[in-house]
């Protein structure tokens, strides 16, 4: 049986709230738009959401268009600002990782982010290694429900766990029929999952029990 972790990417496998908001106030700076200032509490509450989305609530005084523009502004430089800054990996991650892949599951990421963001991640901390595929928002156009249904129908997945920490992350995963580990450290609370944790280096030891 082929079992796949699939995990959300901000607040779960790490926090680069910081990072993320220094690269906006950098890109909106360099051209000349100063009447948006992001914030890391800001920027952690948009943490799951569409890229639209968030461009809809923070550019709100802008047309679609404008916003859109801004918006594809920030991402870009955001993408180069984490490949040469990185975020804060959450503690015993990448031995956590380890740990799954000895253990034979297939591990991937399924984000709402921007397109090479995941890259950007994987690229700057060196993890590539550890994941078998990645998909998101912004190469599909797709809700994340309909991303981790994409993942588990070309994977050929038998079994399949999202772990996240928001509230959109469970509603995603109870769509597509999934079973939800919470990210209880993260940025949400959920409220209902099938199992929940206090650090990520809880996983592997969860996954016995669930298996």
């Amino acid at each position: 049986m082929k079992t796949g972790i699939i995990f959300d990417l901000d607040g779960t496998l790490w926090d680069s709230s910081a990072a993320v908001s220094e690269s906006w106030n950098e890109a909106l700076a360099s051209i000349g738009v100063d009447k948006y200032t992001m914030t890391v509490d800001r920027i952690r509450g948009y943490m799951g959401q569409t890229m639209e989305a968030i461009a809809y609530d923070f550019f709100n005084e802008e047309t679609h268009e404008e916003a859109m523009r801004l918006l594809n502004i920030c991402a870009d430089h955001e993408n180069e600002y984490i490949r040469a800054h990185g975020g804060v990996l959450y503690d015993g991650l990448e031995d956590t990782l380890k740990k799954l892949k000895a253990e034979g599951y297939f591990l991937s990421v399924v984000s709402n982010c921007q397109a090479g963001y995941i890259e950007a991640f994987l690229e700057y901390h060196k993890l590539e290694s550890y994941f078998d595929d990645t998909e998101n928002y912004g190469r599909t156009g797709m809700e994340k429900e309909e991303n981790i249904k994409l993942v588990v129908e070309r994977n050929a997945l038998d079994k399949a766990y999202y772990v996240g920490d928001t509230l959109g992350d469970y509603n995603s995963t109870m769509k597509v029929g999934l079973n939800f580990i919470h990210a209880s450290y993260g940025f949400g609370q959920v409220p209902d999952a099938t199992a929940v944790l206090k650090s990520i280096t809880e996983l592997p030891e969860v996954m016995k029990g669930l298996e």
